[in-house]
């Protein structure tokens, strides 16, 4: 790195720097590399598989599918309000609601995606049965059978629940509520 900036090149390709590291220091590297970039002001071109590293990492990113770029945007615009259903799937975990279940539960015709950490299990809403739990120490990840048709995953933080009792939602019925301005059409 050191080699490559003294030349003070206008264009810095990194090409998986991190790839090879530890959690922990992946993210410590991180900070250091966009603490750098902001003090030498060249634009870094950073490639990754790491659909969260390049959240991070960013000022813009650009989706590419079979060689041809599906979205160029800011960070949160890209996980927000993905462009279609690749970059949905592609970047971060997403719901696709879409065909009967989207008209039911949404009332809507077409594509909708809803993040998985705007949905709500709430006292009504959208009901279901709870298929899957997976408690991921800060929070607990819920696989949930809609009614509907659809099948959401839904991410709720342990700080709104005693975690210790999640198990006991396997095969209960629950609801889920979600926010309309988290529904986003894609195509």
């Amino acid at each position: 790195l050191a080699r490559a900036l003294v030349n003070r090149p206008s264009v810095l390709l990194l090409d998986e720097p991190l790839g090879a590291l530890d959690l922990k220091l992946r993210q410590q590297m991180q900070i250091e590399l966009k603490e750098l970039q902001r003090e030498v002001g060249i634009t870094f071109i950073f490639v990754t598989h790491d659909q969260e590293e390049a959240l991070t990492m960013s000022d813009r990113i650009a989706v590419f599918d079979r060689g041809r770029i599906q979205q160029l945007d800011k960070p949160a615009t890209i996980y927000e309000k993905p462009k279609n259903e690749f970059v949905a799937g592609f970047v971060g975990v997403s719901n696709l609601i879409s065909g009967a279940a989207a008209e039911k539960l949404l009332g809507k015709k077409g594509t909708f995606t809803v993040r998985p950490e705007k949905i709500r299990i709430a006292s009504k809403g959208a009901s279901g049965t709870v298929r899957e739990v997976e408690y991921l120490g800060p929070a607990t990840r819920f696989l949930i059978d809609l009614d509907a048709g659809a099948q959401l995953v839904v991410l709720q933080q342990n700080a709104e629940q005693s975690a210790i009792d999640v198990e006991s939602l396997r095969g209960k019925k629950v609801a889920l509520s979600w926010d309309k301005e988290s529904e986003y059409q894609v195509s």
